[in-house]
């Protein structure tokens, strides 16, 4: 006898993630695997996430747009998890330099998404200051306060600017965050010229497609539709696994695609993880493998790292394999794929944390609960460095036996695949293994 129930297994979502503290190189596998994909889904973060994008002899960074946005059939959406700056996202579009209607016919926007106002800047930037020495090390956007607006149940959100009174719900939530800003004593804005801006990228934001992209994305699976829902920061900064308060304001893991996009966890498929063959981390918090060290600064200096939003140095250390092990477990991870292997080509030996030394003496390879009151010392493996420049190289099996060798000691400590290595910048620079 055949069902009668529909089949609601006809497509799952795949998510791709950081396994680290950010700045792993989202952007550019995005925009590698998205030819694969109908849809791209972002599905939480805001315009404190910086992917970059580099082909043809361009670079591009994106804030807020997904990284599909560069494939002419691909569709991208922008998920209720979000928090949108509708300034930093007319910029954004200003700079793609592609034609406007082009672009809108491949943009889909939540109405679910919350919007961040002027004032929410001010009180990020007012809070973070009022903080002195313990600052968090905040991007300033506004972030943290959209997002405890939105938990406050005092949002605005993407759907409102279509509705008749949404000066006035703009105006009691701004006079609200004026207030708090007194308690602060923070004077120091013009909040006129903020605010008129503000509604000119407001009247350019509603000429998008503002729709319910849960029932978008879901119909597209069931319509054997291919997507891509992509996160932004990394697990490492997830708000409640992450190093904690030094984290961001919203879920990064995989299960934050369900959330920020609508979809049940039946509906998720392939987790890939991208990692850094070594770690960085911009503002403060915990590092265990950090180097302060003329190593650590030539890593820096190789690998351009500097933040792709505030242009802030990062700080540079070892690959950490406890911390790895840590998001892969929390986010169900199925596949790896292993960012900047070439910057490492310039140093003789490499070094990776394979496990932690508490305080007691005790050896583990688990994360503790706060790395602040409970430091670790890390225990280090040395390999040998493989002193090429790999940008050349696009076959597994022809790279150097020293990094062949690294990569398969990291894939058989962590138990997950490793099957894409960037050797480079440009999109091209990528090997599927």
């Amino acid at each position: 006898m055949q069902s009668v129930f529909k089949n609601d297994f006809l497509m799952q979502a795949d998510v791709l993630l950081g396994l680290q503290w950010g700045d792993e190189g989202k952007g550019k596998v995005v925009d590698f695997l998205a030819p694969q994909y109908q849809i791209v889904a972002r599905f939480q973060g805001g315009p404190n996430a910086g992917h970059t994008l580099e082909f043809d002899g361009f670079k591009y960074v994106l804030h807020q747009i997904p990284s599909g946005i560069f494939h002419p059939n691909t569709q991208n959406i922008i998920g209720n998890g979000v928090v949108l700056d509708a300034i930093v996202f007319r910029k954004e579009i200003s700079a793609l330099q592609q034609d406007l209607q082009t672009i809108k016919s491949k943009i889909f926007i939540s109405k679910k998404t919350q919007l961040i106002i002027p004032t929410h800047r001010l009180l990020d930037a007012a809070s973070e200051a009022a903080k002195g020495k313990d600052k968090i090390g905040s991007t300033l956007k506004g972030i943290t306060p959209t997002y405890m607006d939105k938990i406050g149940r005092n949002g605005l959100r993407v759907g409102d600017i279509l509705s008749k009174d949404f000066k006035e719900k703009y105006q009691r939530l701004s006079q609200k965050h004026l207030q708090l800003l007194q308690q602060y004593n923070y004077t120091d804005f013009d909040l006129p010229s903020l605010e008129k801006d503000f509604f000119e990228a407001i009247e350019f934001l509603s000429s998008f497609q503002l729709t319910d992209t849960e029932y978008l994305i879901n119909e597209a699976l069931q319509n054997g539709q291919t997507v891509l829902a992509e996160g932004a920061q990394g697990s490492l900064l997830d708000i409640d696994f992450g190093s904690y308060p030094f984290v961001t304001s919203s879920n990064t893991l995989a299960a934050g695609a369900c959330t920020g996009l609508g979809l049940s966890p039946k509906k998720i498929g392939k987790v890939m993880g991208i990692f850094k063959a070594y770690c960085t981390r911009v503002g403060s918090g915990p590092f265990p493998t950090e180097l302060e060290d003329e190593t650590g600064e030539a890593i820096r200096k190789e690998g351009r790292e500097f933040g792709a939003t505030t242009g802030r140095p990062r700080r540079c250390g070892w690959l950490d394999l406890p911390a790895l092990r840590y998001t892969i477990m929390l986010n169900g991870v199925t596949e790896l794929f292993m960012m900047k292997a070439d910057v490492l080509s310039i140093l003789d030996e490499i070094k990776v944390c394979t496990h932690y030394r508490l305080a007691d003496g005790t050896i583990t390879e688990k994360m503790p609960y706060c790395l602040l009151t409970e430091p670790v010392k890390p225990i280090y493996k040395t390999f040998e460095g493989w002193k090429t420049n790999l940008r050349d190289f696009n076959n597994f099996e022809k790279l150097p036996k020293n990094l062949v060798e690294y990569v398969n000691f990291i894939e058989k400590s962590l138990g997950v695949p490793i099957t894409m290595i960037s050797v480079g910048p440009d999109r091209t620079q990528t090997i599927r293994k």
